[in-house]
């Protein structure tokens, strides 16, 4: 989610879109996708849409093959989701992870594969062309990238991203940097900071200790993580807060991570790839990429500043009937 502040038309539809949700209403999972082709991977917010009664928001697919859906809009509102195909125009990346809006760029956005390739997107109605792309910056040995989010202060802009880690023997490689665009667009990162970050849940074998991150209007750094243990689950996943980051004035990136991060929800049998804090509210959209059980989105209040009445009233979201390979999966 990128940090910039709101235009007070959207910012006011979102606030009426949440608001007229009833308690317990706006938690409930929304199917998104059928199968592995169609979960989500990674979410940018897009605006409001009918009215400022819903959301728009674009999700990437982690699609390898030649000709699959890498793209895709979702209208999410109460009691309802649309999806609609975005066509990609331009080399198709493989294994796309994460997208987030350009600051300032009406219709830009960047997204990342899972090798380290940022792609510069310039999105108008149902296509989306190819600008530029460039590799991340001091990509380490064996990294695997699911997160991206972008920060806007003091005229300036950085780029955060992490490595998802794996298990108890890999923690995620937290980055953040200064980024520009050249002339023709391509992305250009300047120093690179590193922290080291392990998930407080789940904890497991199958663990990717950051599997996505967005940053809240005030700069707090939520970030999802999540267990997957094969392409039938079970999986497990968790919502927390993990710091702080920032801008300076001269373009410096201060990063503060938290002793022992706050998880702010955990959400069994569902694996969380996707969250996105709504510019001027403190809701976030929350998406999952179940692989053979499709995908899922849902709203949820997880962008508020933290406190520790936060942290003890952290929601749980509601468990899968079965955690095998057969289980049958609800709507709710």
């Amino acid at each position: 989610m990128v940090h910039r502040m709101a235009c007070p038309a959207a910012a006011a539809a979102l606030l009426m879109l949440f608001a007229a949700v009833p308690a317990g209403a706006g938690s409930s999972w929304q199917k998104v996708g059928d199968d592995a082709r169609s979960g989500v991977s990674g979410l940018a917010h897009e605006g409001p849409a009918d009215g400022g009664a819903a959301v728009r928001v674009l999700v990437v697919h982690d699609n390898k093959r030649s000709g699959q859906q890498r793209l895709s809009r979702i209208t999410h509102r109460k009691g309802s989701v649309r999806v609609a195909p975005i066509t990609w125009d331009g080399p198709q990346p493989v294994d796309l992870e994460a997208i987030e809006a350009v600051p300032g760029r009406a219709g830009e956005y960047l997204a990342l594969a899972s090798r380290g390739i940022v792609h510069h997107l310039k999105v108008t109605g149902s296509m989306a062309r190819v600008v530029d792309y460039s590799p991340l910056p001091a990509v380490g040995e064996g990294d695997d990238f699911e997160s991206f989010a972008l920060v806007a202060a003091n005229g300036r802009l950085a780029a955060v991203w992490a490595d998802r880690g794996a298990g108890t023997k890999r923690p995620s490689t937290l980055y953040t940097a200064p980024l520009m665009f050249t002339p023709r667009g391509q992305p250009q990162f300047a120093t690179v900071t590193r922290r080291t970050y392990r998930a407080a849940y789940p904890t497991d074998e199958g663990t990717r200790h950051i599997s996505d991150i967005s940053v809240t209007d005030s700069g707090r750094l939520i970030v999802s993580s999540a267990s997957d243990a094969g392409d039938d689950g079970p999986f497990d996943s968790a919502v927390s807060d993990a710091g702080r980051v920032s801008v300076t004035a001269a373009g410096h990136v201060h990063i503060t991570l938290d002793a022992a991060p706050s998880v702010l929800g955990t959400f069994p049998q569902y694996k969380i790839e996707g969250v996105e804090c709504l510019p001027g509210t403190t809701e976030a959209l929350v998406g999952t990429d179940d692989e053979n059980l499709g995908g899922y989105v849902r709203s949820m209040p997880l962008c508020r500043a933290w406190s520790p009445a936060t942290a003890a009233n952290a929601p749980t979201g509601p468990t899968r009937r079965s955690s095998s390979a057969t289980s049958v999966r609800s709507s709710a």
